[in-house]
């Protein structure tokens, strides 16, 4: 969507047209839930959390100034804060079990991708969970370090900072898996 079919729609969605506001948070629905499944760790705890967001991003639409903000990274911070929300309520992560069909037995003949996933996943697991969702943010859903830096609360300096300890962090891990 260009920049001027989504300000027509910016308008029209401050001024309470649910079928703006729809079209213009429509494509951010995918994205919201991986990254509040990046925080949360639960994809069902993450479609709520998106579902959530929506609404508060729908009660919020009259307050969005148009020309000072791009829908993008305002929605995606009303998703992660209410992801992080979810998850600081959440006491029963505490005892958190594996999921059904994840278990630790591996079996021979596992590719060697799945391995490597494996490892990526729980080199992830060692990084803050800040780290974890500007990596994300940054990598997966290839926002600038602007973008990742809004929906984040941080600085651009401290995100590029983070982001380079962050992967820094993760390269031995990697390399042990490689090799392995």
């Amino acid at each position: 969507m260009d920049d001027a079919g989504e300000a027509d729609l910016l308008e029209r969605a401050r001024g309470g047209d649910l079928g703006a506001f729809e079209r213009l948070i429509s494509p951010l629905i995918e994205p919201g839930c991986h990254l509040a499944h990046t925080i949360l760790r639960d994809w069902h705890e993450a479609e709520d959390a998106v579902q959530e967001a929506a609404l508060k991003a729908w009660r919020a639409a009259g307050r969005l100034r148009p020309g000072t903000t791009t829908i993008r990274p305002w929605f995606l911070t009303i998703v992660a804060n209410e992801a992080r929300s979810r998850r600081r309520g959440r006491w029963w992560s505490v005892v958190r079990m594996s999921e059904p069909g994840s278990g630790s037995s591996a079996g021979a003949g596992i590719e060697d991708r799945v391995v490597l996933s494996a490892d990526l996943e729980r080199a992830m697991r060692r990084l803050s969970d800040t780290e974890r969702v500007i990596l994300f943010l940054h990598f997966h859903l290839d926002l600038p370090l602007d973008e990742v830096a809004r929906v984040t609360g941080l600085s651009a300096v401290v995100v590029k900072a983070r982001m380079y300890r962050a992967t820094r962090r993760l390269r031995p891990a990697m390399r042990c898996a490689e090799s392995g």
